[in-house]
């Protein structure tokens, strides 16, 4: 933590505004102008509210000093990642809005957007089509610090929106995090398997995403099909299977299946999408997060 703004402040009895507090003496303060006379304010939609300058770093200024001398910490405004997914079948490209602003010009289906940074709080998503059509407006509530994935899905006679969280434990000792959401609006209860049978997760289903499970980096056979058989415990870390190993025979009737070949270090998140009328009409896409 090198050379980060921080907020001046005079040592007390140094002279400068102070706060007016009773029984509290000459505390400094950090001097405010009132709304309307001027001054930074913040960029808030519809607000108007003074907000502390804080140089950008490089520019002077007062640092955050770790070591020797009064620490002062340092102002940021809170943010929220948000990225968005398109999982609506039978649509046009979208264009997305976080408030008035755009956030996503062309997001085509099975597409998913990188992550932005924007202002927590209730706020409006508005999904257009390209020439501007509107299809959908929702309010939707972010978290300062959160991470996540807004799905544009598929539902009975039009379109919704489903919030993800992404928020992880980073993988440790070279292992990585495995998980399943299911947006295919068509799907029963998906199992989630391996190609010798084991299930990872049970009952999959549709607006449904699983909790992570850690994995082992290597080479990995998914099925997603809907079976009678036994998940492995909630706790059980996936690991790759022994290459002596014949398999599972007969094979489940599968709706999707997937080779994935997994990296250290990494978040994956298999998403199942529709892409067809019927309810084994599925699709995978796999995010990877580091």
């Amino acid at each position: 933590m090198q050379n980060i703004p921080v907020t001046p402040l005079p040592n007390p009895g140094e002279g400068g505004p102070v706060a007016d507090l009773e029984n509290e003496g000459a505390v400094p303060v950090i001097p405010l102008p009132n709304p309307g006379e001027g001054g930074p304010v913040a960029e808030l939609p519809g607000e108007n509210f003074p907000v502390i300058p804080l140089p950008n770093p490089g520019e002077g200024g007062p640092v955050e000093t770790p070591s020797g001398g009064a620490v002062v910490l340092p102002i940021w405004p809170g943010t929220v990642k948000v990225r968005f997914l398109n999982a609506a079948y039978g649509y046009p490209p979208f264009r997305i809005f976080f408030n008035s602003r755009r956030a996503v010009n062309f997001l085509g289906f099975a597409s998913l957007s990188g992550y932005g940074r924007h202002y927590p709080g209730y706020q409006t998503i508005t999904v257009t089509g390209l020439d501007g059509y509107i299809y959908l407006q929702k309010t939707l509530p972010f978290e300062a610090g959160s991470t996540s994935t807004v799905a544009v899905i598929n539902r009975a006679g039009g379109l919704d929106l489903l919030q993800i969280s992404d928020t992880c434990c980073a993988p440790t000792r070279g292992t990585s995090n495995f998980r399943v959401s299911n947006l295919a609006f068509n799907s029963g209860p998906v199992d989630v398997l391996l190609g010798d049978g084991r299930v990872i997760y049970a009952d999959v289903r549709f607006k449904e995403t699983t909790a992570y499970k850690r994995i082992q980096p290597g080479e990995y056979q998914f099925l997603f099909a809907q079976t009678n058989l036994m998940p492995m415990p909630a706790n059980s870390d996936i690991e790759s299977l022994d290459e002596a190993f014949i398999g599972m025979y007969p094979l489940p009737d599968t709706v999707a299946s997937l080779y994935l070949n997994v990296k250290r270090n990494t978040n994956y998140t298999v998403f199942l999408l529709q892409n067809g009328g019927t309810a084994d009409s599925i699709q995978t896409l796999v995010a990877e997060d580091r």
